[in-house]
């Protein structure tokens, strides 16, 4: 396992899903952890798992996100590693059946959320000698699908922020990379009605002929917060389980 002694990481959207599972990785790797999610009691949970903090932070606020960095910077004395999970539920809509207030909520949260946290994160980075940024995109972020079109629109938008992030902050040796999952099994999936017509209907999309589980999607987020993707920025880590091979 990729080592994280003495690295602090601070993780949005660890309710529940696949950053619950990153938290639990991170912590197991040796990482002190904070949890942040709209969802306090989601977030004590995962907290409580991966033994570290937790704070609900809605990361669509600019008050709330800098006021949770300061919290986590000041307890645990340094930040090292930011994972910018957090992602709302986006409507089912093509471009005209979404109103403009339902677009600008599902970027607030998804695209703003990351621009947020990385602002009040990076200068305590850079008083700590460096870091890396995971932002979480999709698949979705470089292929289309129907009826999400916001959704796709705000993760290909992570892509490319992580790029320009990436050449902004090289010579402060911050390190910022997107990690693009492919259909992986966490509630979000049971807007198929189950889990089981889920994988019915979305695991054969990829070549693995399955969906993904958070475990694996996590063991990737440690890989890039170590010092094992030491080489790497401004790339685009896809575990997609082939979806976007052919």
């Amino acid at each position: 396992m990729h080592s994280l002694d003495g690295k602090a990481a601070l993780i949005t959207g660890a309710g529940g899903g696949i950053c619950r599972a990153i938290a639990l990785t991170f912590a197991r790797a040796g990482a002190k952890v904070a949890c942040l999610d709209i969802n306090l009691e989601n977030a004590e949970e995962t907290a409580r798992l991966a033994g570290g903090l937790a704070l609900a932070c809605d990361v669509s606020s600019e008050s709330e996100t800098r006021n949770a960095v300061e919290k986590v910077a000041n307890g645990f004395g340094a930040l090292h590693i930011l994972v910018n999970g957090a992602a709302m539920r986006d409507p089912t809509a093509t471009v005209l059946e979404l109103d403009l207030a339902a677009w600008n909520k599902v970027f607030a949260t998804n695209l703003g959320g990351a621009f947020l946290m990385s602002r009040w994160t990076i200068p305590h980075m850079i008083a700590a000698g460096g870091g890396s940024i995971i932002h979480i995109a999709s698949q979705l972020g470089t292929v289309g699908t129907p009826g999400r079109v916001a959704y796709c629109s705000t993760k290909g938008a992570l892509i490319t922020m992580a790029k320009a992030m990436a050449a902004d902050h090289a010579a402060q040796n911050i390190r910022v990379n997107t990690l693009s999952p492919g259909g992986v099994e966490t509630e979000r999936m049971l807007r198929f009605g189950s889990m089981e017509k889920a994988r019915e209907v979305l695991g054969s999309k990829h070549l693995m002929q399955r969906l993904g589980r958070p475990e694996e999607i996590a063991q990737a987020a440690l890989f890039l917060a170590s010092d094992a993707s030491s080489f790497m920025t401004g790339s685009d880590l896809r575990v997609d389980g082939g979806y976007n091979a052919v």
